[in-house]
Protein backbone atom coordinates (compact mmCIF):
# COMPACT_ATOMS: atom_id res chain seq x y z
CA UNK A 1 0.00 0.00 0.00
CA UNK A 2 1.49 3.08 -1.35
CA UNK A 3 1.66 5.95 1.20
CA UNK A 4 -0.88 8.64 0.59
CA UNK A 5 -0.01 12.12 1.40
CA UNK A 6 -2.77 14.52 2.28
CA UNK A 7 -2.40 17.37 0.05
CA UNK A 8 -3.84 20.58 1.93
CA UNK A 9 -3.40 21.63 5.59
CA UNK A 10 -5.29 20.91 8.07
CA UNK A 11 -8.51 21.94 9.07
CA UNK A 12 -9.34 21.86 5.25
CA UNK A 13 -12.75 23.25 4.48
CA UNK A 14 -14.40 23.17 0.95
CA UNK A 15 -18.51 23.64 -0.05
CA UNK A 16 -20.42 21.53 -2.06
CA UNK A 17 -23.35 22.40 -4.35
CA UNK A 18 -25.25 19.19 -2.77
CA UNK A 19 -28.85 19.65 -0.81
CA UNK A 20 -27.80 18.08 2.59
CA UNK A 21 -30.66 17.23 4.94
CA UNK A 22 -30.17 16.02 8.37
CA UNK A 23 -33.11 13.81 9.56
CA UNK A 24 -33.73 13.64 13.64
CA UNK A 25 -36.89 12.79 15.18
CA UNK A 26 -39.18 12.66 12.38
CA UNK A 27 -37.71 16.02 11.35
CA UNK A 28 -35.10 17.75 8.96
CA UNK A 29 -32.86 19.82 11.73
CA UNK A 30 -30.68 20.55 8.89
CA UNK A 31 -31.93 21.96 4.88
CA UNK A 32 -29.20 23.18 3.03
CA UNK A 33 -27.42 24.02 0.01
CA UNK A 34 -24.48 25.94 1.96
CA UNK A 35 -23.01 23.07 3.41
CA UNK A 36 -19.25 22.44 3.66
CA UNK A 37 -16.97 19.71 3.72
CA UNK A 38 -14.42 19.75 6.20
CA UNK A 39 -10.98 17.26 7.17
CA UNK A 40 -10.11 17.45 10.41
CA UNK A 41 -7.91 14.84 9.65
CA UNK A 42 -6.76 13.00 6.40
CA UNK A 43 -9.03 10.10 6.53
CA UNK A 44 -12.28 11.58 5.54
CA UNK A 45 -14.49 14.57 6.01
CA UNK A 46 -17.49 15.95 7.72
CA UNK A 47 -20.29 18.17 6.91
CA UNK A 48 -20.46 21.09 8.72
CA UNK A 49 -22.94 23.69 8.56
CA UNK A 50 -23.38 27.44 9.16
CA UNK A 51 -25.27 28.64 12.26
CA UNK A 52 -27.96 29.66 9.99
CA UNK A 53 -28.61 26.45 8.88
CA UNK A 54 -29.43 24.81 12.54
CA UNK A 55 -32.50 26.36 13.81
CA UNK A 56 -31.63 27.48 17.63
CA UNK A 57 -34.81 25.77 18.21
CA UNK A 58 -33.55 22.14 18.28
CA UNK A 59 -30.33 23.11 20.38
CA UNK A 60 -30.26 23.25 24.15
CA UNK A 61 -27.11 24.25 25.95
CA UNK A 62 -24.59 21.67 26.99
CA UNK A 63 -20.98 22.39 28.04
CA UNK A 64 -18.63 25.40 26.68
CA UNK A 65 -14.91 25.16 27.22
CA UNK A 66 -12.65 27.60 25.59
CA UNK A 67 -12.35 26.46 21.81
CA UNK A 68 -16.30 24.32 21.59
CA UNK A 69 -19.98 25.37 22.63
CA UNK A 70 -21.90 21.74 22.92
CA UNK A 71 -25.06 21.54 22.22
CA UNK A 72 -27.88 18.56 22.58
CA UNK A 73 -30.32 18.25 20.16
CA UNK A 74 -33.63 18.46 21.23
CA UNK A 75 -36.55 17.19 18.66
CA UNK A 76 -39.91 16.67 21.15
CA UNK A 77 -38.99 14.09 23.37
CA UNK A 78 -35.91 12.89 21.80
CA UNK A 79 -32.87 14.33 22.95
CA UNK A 80 -29.21 13.31 21.15
CA UNK A 81 -26.46 14.70 24.50
CA UNK A 82 -23.46 16.97 22.95
CA UNK A 83 -24.34 15.99 19.22
CA UNK A 84 -23.88 19.66 17.57
CA UNK A 85 -20.57 21.27 18.61
CA UNK A 86 -20.39 25.34 17.81
CA UNK A 87 -16.61 26.17 17.22
CA UNK A 88 -14.79 29.37 18.18
CA UNK A 89 -11.08 28.98 16.85
CA UNK A 90 -9.63 30.12 13.40
CA UNK A 91 -10.70 28.45 10.95
CA UNK A 92 -13.68 26.87 12.31
CA UNK A 93 -15.42 29.78 13.87
CA UNK A 94 -18.64 30.10 13.91
CA UNK A 95 -19.17 26.55 12.46
CA UNK A 96 -21.41 23.82 13.59
CA UNK A 97 -20.19 20.22 13.39
CA UNK A 98 -23.24 17.67 14.25
CA UNK A 99 -22.12 13.77 15.36
CA UNK A 100 -23.31 11.91 12.68
CA UNK A 101 -24.17 8.49 13.85
CA UNK A 102 -26.74 10.03 16.48
CA UNK A 103 -28.99 11.51 14.02
CA UNK A 104 -31.81 9.41 12.33
CA UNK A 105 -30.89 9.67 8.47
CA UNK A 106 -28.63 11.78 6.30
CA UNK A 107 -29.03 12.90 3.05
CA UNK A 108 -27.47 14.56 -0.33
CA UNK A 109 -30.21 15.42 -2.47
CA UNK A 110 -32.35 12.93 -2.06
CA UNK A 111 -30.08 10.04 -1.23
CA UNK A 112 -29.11 8.17 1.84
CA UNK A 113 -25.80 8.46 2.97
CA UNK A 114 -23.81 5.94 5.62
CA UNK A 115 -20.85 6.55 8.14
CA UNK A 116 -19.29 10.07 6.83
CA UNK A 117 -19.75 12.03 3.40
CA UNK A 118 -17.72 10.19 0.53
CA UNK A 119 -14.08 12.25 -0.22
CA UNK A 120 -13.99 13.89 -3.31
CA UNK A 121 -10.40 12.61 -3.50
CA UNK A 122 -10.99 9.17 -3.24
CA UNK A 123 -11.70 6.53 -5.53
CA UNK A 124 -13.14 2.83 -5.82
CA UNK A 125 -12.86 1.03 -8.40
CA UNK A 126 -13.74 -3.10 -8.48
CA UNK A 127 -11.99 -4.84 -11.22
CA UNK A 128 -12.81 -8.25 -12.49
CA UNK A 129 -9.35 -10.49 -12.74
CA UNK A 130 -8.29 -13.69 -13.73
CA UNK A 131 -5.39 -13.86 -11.52
CA UNK A 132 -4.44 -17.10 -9.28
CA UNK A 133 -5.53 -16.13 -5.47
CA UNK A 134 -5.10 -18.27 -2.27
CA UNK A 135 -5.39 -17.47 1.27
CA UNK A 136 -4.17 -19.39 3.83
CA UNK A 137 -4.80 -19.02 7.61
CA UNK A 138 -2.36 -20.27 9.81
CA UNK A 139 -1.53 -23.19 6.82
CA UNK A 140 -4.97 -24.16 6.25
CA UNK A 141 -6.70 -23.58 2.38
CA UNK A 142 -9.44 -21.53 2.73
CA UNK A 143 -9.51 -20.20 -0.38
CA UNK A 144 -8.18 -20.49 -4.03
CA UNK A 145 -9.64 -19.13 -7.11
CA UNK A 146 -8.83 -17.64 -10.40
CA UNK A 147 -11.78 -15.45 -10.50
CA UNK A 148 -11.35 -12.38 -7.84
CA UNK A 149 -12.58 -9.05 -7.87
CA UNK A 150 -10.01 -6.60 -6.84
CA UNK A 151 -10.80 -3.65 -5.23
CA UNK A 152 -8.71 -0.29 -5.23
CA UNK A 153 -9.42 1.93 -2.77
CA UNK A 154 -7.59 5.05 -2.40
CA UNK A 155 -5.20 4.71 0.37
CA UNK A 156 -5.85 1.52 2.13
CA UNK A 157 -4.56 -2.12 0.76
CA UNK A 158 -6.11 -4.54 -2.37
CA UNK A 159 -8.64 -6.13 -0.93
CA UNK A 160 -9.28 -9.48 -3.01
CA UNK A 161 -12.67 -10.33 -3.18
CA UNK A 162 -13.12 -14.18 -4.06
CA UNK A 163 -16.76 -15.99 -4.75
CA UNK A 164 -17.56 -17.83 -1.98
CA UNK A 165 -17.90 -21.27 -3.66
CA UNK A 166 -13.83 -20.60 -4.50
CA UNK A 167 -13.93 -20.48 -0.31
CA UNK A 168 -13.68 -23.72 1.83
CA UNK A 169 -17.36 -22.59 3.20
CA UNK A 170 -17.47 -24.94 6.10
CA UNK A 171 -14.91 -23.39 7.88
CA UNK A 172 -16.73 -20.12 8.37
CA UNK A 173 -18.85 -19.41 10.85
CA UNK A 174 -21.62 -16.52 10.39
CA UNK A 175 -20.65 -13.73 13.37
CA UNK A 176 -22.71 -10.44 14.52
CA UNK A 177 -20.54 -8.55 13.74
CA UNK A 178 -21.82 -5.61 11.05
CA UNK A 179 -20.37 -2.38 9.73
CA UNK A 180 -20.55 0.37 7.23
CA UNK A 181 -18.72 1.99 4.08
CA UNK A 182 -20.12 4.78 2.66
CA UNK A 183 -18.68 3.42 -0.60
CA UNK A 184 -19.76 -0.15 -0.20
CA UNK A 185 -22.79 -0.46 2.14
CA UNK A 186 -23.19 -2.48 5.24
CA UNK A 187 -21.12 -5.86 5.54
CA UNK A 188 -21.39 -9.10 7.36
CA UNK A 189 -18.48 -10.99 8.63
CA UNK A 190 -17.60 -14.51 9.15
CA UNK A 191 -15.18 -16.22 11.89
CA UNK A 192 -12.85 -18.72 10.67
CA UNK A 193 -13.23 -22.07 12.19
CA UNK A 194 -9.77 -23.87 11.63
CA UNK A 195 -9.58 -27.91 11.61
CA UNK A 196 -7.44 -27.55 14.99
CA UNK A 197 -10.42 -25.83 16.62
CA UNK A 198 -8.71 -22.83 16.69
CA UNK A 199 -11.16 -19.63 16.00
CA UNK A 200 -10.26 -16.31 14.55
CA UNK A 201 -13.26 -13.72 14.79
CA UNK A 202 -14.29 -11.77 11.97
CA UNK A 203 -11.68 -12.51 9.53
CA UNK A 204 -13.88 -12.47 6.31
CA UNK A 205 -16.39 -9.61 5.39
CA UNK A 206 -18.93 -9.45 2.85
CA UNK A 207 -21.41 -7.43 1.54
CA UNK A 208 -25.34 -8.89 1.30
CA UNK A 209 -26.22 -5.81 -1.32
CA UNK A 210 -23.22 -3.31 -2.03
CA UNK A 211 -23.73 -0.06 -3.46
CA UNK A 212 -24.01 0.27 -6.61
CA UNK A 213 -20.41 1.62 -7.34
CA UNK A 214 -18.90 -1.68 -5.91
CA UNK A 215 -21.91 -3.80 -7.10
CA UNK A 216 -19.28 -5.99 -8.52
CA UNK A 217 -18.18 -7.49 -5.17
CA UNK A 218 -21.56 -9.41 -4.78
CA UNK A 219 -21.68 -12.95 -3.68
CA UNK A 220 -18.04 -12.52 -2.87
CA UNK A 221 -16.18 -12.11 -0.06
CA UNK A 222 -12.58 -10.88 1.54
CA UNK A 223 -10.65 -11.73 4.16
CA UNK A 224 -8.09 -9.05 6.09
CA UNK A 225 -4.77 -9.35 4.45
CA UNK A 226 -3.24 -7.89 7.72
CA UNK A 227 -4.35 -11.29 9.43
CA UNK A 228 -3.84 -13.71 6.52
CA UNK A 229 -1.33 -15.12 4.02
CA UNK A 230 -2.55 -14.17 0.45
CA UNK A 231 -0.85 -15.58 -2.57
CA UNK A 232 -1.32 -14.13 -5.87
CA UNK A 233 0.05 -15.65 -8.71
CA UNK A 234 1.92 -18.00 -6.25
CA UNK A 235 3.97 -14.73 -4.60
CA UNK A 236 2.99 -14.44 -1.35
CA UNK A 237 1.62 -10.84 -0.78
CA UNK A 238 3.22 -8.43 2.34
CA UNK A 239 0.90 -7.87 5.23
CA UNK A 240 -0.07 -4.28 5.18
CA UNK A 241 0.38 -1.65 7.91
CA UNK A 242 -3.49 -0.75 8.27
CA UNK A 243 -5.67 0.64 11.40
CA UNK A 244 -6.81 -3.27 11.57
CA UNK A 245 -3.54 -4.99 11.51
CA UNK A 246 -3.71 -5.22 15.21
CA UNK A 247 -7.00 -6.14 15.85
CA UNK A 248 -6.69 -9.73 15.70
CA UNK A 249 -8.79 -11.78 18.35
CA UNK A 250 -8.07 -15.79 18.31
CA UNK A 251 -10.04 -18.39 20.80
CA UNK A 252 -10.42 -22.19 20.88
CA UNK A 253 -13.73 -23.84 21.12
Amino acid sequence: MADITFPFALPHIESTPKRVRVLFGGEYIVDTTDALLVWLKPNYPYYFFKTKDVPQKYLVDAFQSQKHHLYDIVVGNRRAEAAATIYSDEELDGLIQIEFSVMDAWFEEDEQIYVHPKDPYKRVDVLQSSRHVRVEVNGVEVANTTRPRLLFETSLPTRYYIPKPDIKLKLLVASETTTQCPYKGIANYYHVQLPSGELLQDLVWWYRTPQLECAEIKGCASFYNEKVDIYVDGVLQPRPESPWAASRRASHV
